[in-house]
């Protein structure tokens, strides 16, 4: 399958950096995504924190991307930041992207997409740099082909929406309209967010306004995360099964279905392990490890022993109608697969 991964300056990658581990899985990648150096995207803005400016960040960048590119692999420049505030629909903002598309053009041959959730951005892109695909973020949540037929005269290529993409049928129904309309699709595989969560677009504007936000005196002793919030509730546990991520083991039931599979490694402190995990379809260990947001800490001691999960599991998960208040399936399963830090199931947590 095709992987993209999202680039960071990172000290998981090896001797050689960010580039030495796209040799290490140069023939599983078909993209990196990376956003520009103090640009708001969907993550922590690259190269700059609270006023300090890592000043060889943008210099490290360009090179990456130069040697990324001599390896045939494409480049997804990200402008996914969920608020651009006063720019929204501003000359201000369209100058800002031309620019940095342009100087990319300059110091690496250009990039080969751009991801937005910005109708401005993806206008922008299609009028002056009509070469480039345009590609429709996963935070713009688009579950339906009716909301990609709205857009599909800015858009080229798709995220389809995370809470939707475990329905196996509907998702190869989404790959038949894109065949038909000649759009391409796409899948994030390792996303730790809640299903459906209420804060996602709470959250996703707070990232966007992460520089302001770090300069306010802002109030105390509070998680403004639905998730972290909820899992200090050890009966709440069970939600973790029910998010949207895909094991490894169960990704090739996807072949064919997309055509580039996303693994969220820009902030992950282990970007390896999710590229070996995902790329050998198996992993040993921990199951929230693979996940960006992780959640390791909230259930330690515990973990998710992944090689637990039971033969039915992708069956059952892709064909749910998500009747959670009917079904106690999930809360089975992570009484099964929820192991102490000994190796030795949680006991505690079994039913009668």
């Amino acid at each position: 399958m095709n992987f993209a991964i999202g680039y960071q300056q990172t000290d998981d990658a090896g001797t050689n950096g960010f580039v030495g581990l796209v040799d290490d899985y140069r023939e599983h990648l078909a993209e990196v995504y990376f956003p520009w150096v103090g640009t708001a995207s969907g993550r922590a803005v690259l190269g700059r924190r609270r006023g300090a400016v890592d000043w060889n960040a943008q210099q490290r960048l360009e090179d990456d991307l130069k040697a990324i590119r001599k390896r045939g692999i494409k480049l997804d420049l990200l402008f996914n930041a969920n608020c651009y505030g006063g720019r929204a629909v501003s000359q201000h903002l369209q100058h800002e992207v031309g620019s940095i598309l342009d100087h990319l053009e300059e110091v690496a041959d250009g990039v080969d997409i751009v991801t937005t959730t910005s109708l401005t951005v993806a206008r922008t892109v299609k009028k002056y740099f009509p070469d480039i695909e345009v590609r429709a973020s996963v935070n713009m949540k688009l579950e339906s082909t009716e909301a990609m037929s709205y857009v599909g005269g800015l858009f080229d290529s798709f995220y389809l929406c995370r809470d939707v993409q475990r329905n196996l049928d509907y998702v190869r129904q989404v790959r038949d309209w894109c065949n038909t309309n000649g759009k391409g699709l796409c899948l994030l595989a390792n996303s730790g967010c809640l299903y459906r969560c209420p804060g996602q677009i709470f959250h996703d504007n707070m990232v966007a306004h992460e520089p302001e936000i770090d300069e306010m005196k802002n109030i105390e002793n509070w998680t403004p995360h639905v998730c972290w919030n909820l899992y200090r509730k050890r009966e709440n546990w069970p939600a973790i099964l029910k998010a949207t991520w895909i094991r490894p083991e169960d990704l090739h039931h996807y072949e064919g279905l997309t055509d580039v599979i996303k693994l969220a490694t820009r902030m992950h402190s282990r970007p390896r392990a999710v590229l070996e995990a995902y790329t050998s379809g198996r992993w040993r260990g921990n199951l929230l490890d693979l996940f960006e947001p992780g959640f390791a800490p909230a259930f330690a001691p515990y973990v998710i022993d992944n090689e637990k999960f039971p033969g039915d599991w992708f069956a059952k998960t892709s064909t749910c109608n998500r009747s959670c208040q009917q079904c106690d399936y999930c809360a089975r399963v992570l009484e099964h697969v929820l192991m102490d830090a000994s190796g030795e199931r949680d006991k505690n947590n079994e039913s009668t």
